[in-house]
């Protein structure tokens, strides 16, 4: 009897080959995933609560952690009026310059730190302040105006202290978009028609 004849062997096709590479990635990836879940991956999270958030490139000071400050010559809190006899909205003015070319995350952070500064300013020296607790529980409500020059902030200043005011100006710490020292943003806190006429001739941002 004759020995068989061996056949020629057939190379796999290109569906074999992707069949086969589809089966493999998915083998891994499932082994991959079990292996995360059970934490044998250690992955370094840069935000708390295993969040991976980018940060906006225009979002510079949640990036560089600024630490602006106040200005040195904003008053002692002798010069808060106790406006015993005011009962009307207390509200806060965010003065904004518009001159140093700030992004509009720029011009957040600073009014953030204006805002906060005016908060603690009470804190420190009227903590039983009427005009705070007021401001507090009305909502504590805000508004942004703009102005167009260091020199024009100051006055602003010194107008809203002279009238008895909560009156903070922020100075950059210079690490990203402007120049150190730079003084970006004025807050104002009193009640609204006092407020009003100190800053009520400025335009809203």
């Amino acid at each position: 009897m004759a020995a068989p004849v061996p056949l020629d062997r057939v190379p796999p096709t290109t569906a074999a080959y992707v069949v086969a590479t589809a089966i493999i990635a998915g083998v891994t990836g499932y082994f991959i995933g079990q292996g995360a879940s059970l934490g044998l991956f250690h992955e370094k999270k840069s935000w708390p609560n295993n969040y991976d958030v980018k940060v906006h490139r225009d979002s510079s000071d949640e990036a560089e952690e600024e630490s602006e400050e106040e200005s040195e010559d904003e008053g002692n809190g002798e010069e808060l009026a106790k406006f015993k006899d005011n009962t009307e909205e207390v509200k806060l003015v965010l003065v904004i310059r518009t001159d140093l070319g700030m992004t509009k995350g720029k011009m957040a952070a600073q009014a953030s730190h204006a805002t906060l500064a005016c908060y603690k300013y009470f804190q420190s020296h009227q903590p039983d302040s009427p005009i705070l607790s007021r401001w507090e529980r009305g909502g504590q409500a805000k508004i942004a105006l703009q102005i167009k020059s260091e020199d024009d902030m100051i006055l602003l200043q010194a107008q809203a202290m002279s009238m008895g005011l909560c009156a903070r100006v922020i100075q950059d710490a210079g690490r990203t978009q402007i120049a150190a020292g730079s003084r970006t943003v004025l807050g104002v806190l009193g009640p609204k028609s006092v407020v009003d006429s100190v800053t009520g001739h400025l335009k809203l941002l």
